[in-house]
């Protein structure tokens, strides 16, 4: 959830700061007196809201790396760090896709994978997977980061994220559009103090809401991602024993902005936000494969 919660954050900080500048440049012109220009405010948004998602998957593979203090291996470190990187190399040729790097961080149980396209991305892994699971387990989860990569996990959930921020801009824009001239009873041809303070806290709590579709995504993505290290395997009996191994063990905290790119998340009371389904029931999809 915490990966959610800091895209979501990210793309709304983009999408205020680029509309503000843009108010101030005088573009955004779809409002006045005699009411709202529908066509130009939905391009508008659009384009501010598809900016905020391209640029937080833009930036995806450093801020990982530096939020994390995930550190990038070639192999030449160690055994343990060769037989990632071969593991890495083996999977993302079955999945025909280009090697990814491969990263190490400090950290409990987890693993993720980010990047804005499938032949330049980043899996990473904690020092706690590593020494906490067999070599097998390793090697779905890696299996699991890999099929993120392959199904193009994190464009299309970019896509997602650019279609619910655009009707964020437009909503927020409507309401505080009814909220100046309806409200307000402000007749001038230019929007008054109460338009721009209803569209910042509109753009804000309508962004947490529509979250709740973001969140929905990446659980059936997870799914996918389960089943793609199964097929990268051959089988789906060591995500099956790493998924049980996780639900055994405290899932690592990941930053904000990568958290639902990690191989579990914590349950919470709220579950419409969570971004990773039940391990019971990601066990449960698998073993019905069989």
């Amino acid at each position: 959830m915490k990966r959610i919660v800091l895209f979501l954050a990210t793309n709304i900080a983009v999408m205020i700061v680029l509309s503000i500048t843009l108010s101030v440049l005088g573009v955004d012109k779809f409002m006045s007196a005699q009411g709202l220009d529908v066509g130009m405010l939905l391009v508008f948004s659009a384009i501010v809201g598809f900016f905020g998602s391209f640029f937080s998957l833009l930036i995806s593979k450093p801020m990982a790396k530096w939020s994390t203090g995930a550190q990038v291996i070639d192999g030449s470190e160690g055994t343990t760090q060769f037989w990632l990187v071969q593991t890495v190399k083996t999977l993302s040729e079955r999945a025909n896709i280009g090697m990814p790097e491969v990263a190490i961080f400090e950290g409990e149980p987890n693993a993720f994978a980010t990047g804005a396209f499938k032949n330049s991305s980043l899996v990473a892994v904690s020092t706690g997977l590593i020494s906490s699971m067999s070599r097998e387990e390793v090697e779905a989860v890696i299996g699991h980061e890999i099929a993120h990569i392959a199904n193009g996990d994190m464009v299309t959930l970019t896509l997602i994220q650019g279609v619910v921020n655009t009707f964020v801009v437009f909503l927020s824009r409507v309401v505080g559009y009814v909220v100046d001239r309806v409200i307000l009873k402000n007749d001038r041809d230019t929007p008054g103090i109460g338009y721009y303070v209803s569209v910042i806290v509109c753009d804000i709590v309508f962004g947490v809401l529509a979250s709740v579709i973001v969140a929905w995504f990446s659980r059936q993505r997870e799914f996918r991602a389960d089943a793609g290290s199964a097929n990268l395997l051959g089988t789906p009996t060591p995500m099956v024993a790493a998924l049980a191994r996780l639900g055994g063990l405290t899932p690592g905290e990941l930053p904000q902005s990568f958290k639902a790119s990690g191989i579990s998340d914590k349950p919470g009371f709220m579950a419409l936000f969570s971004t990773h389904p039940p391990i019971e029931e990601r066990i449960a999809a698998l073993q019905a494969r069989r």
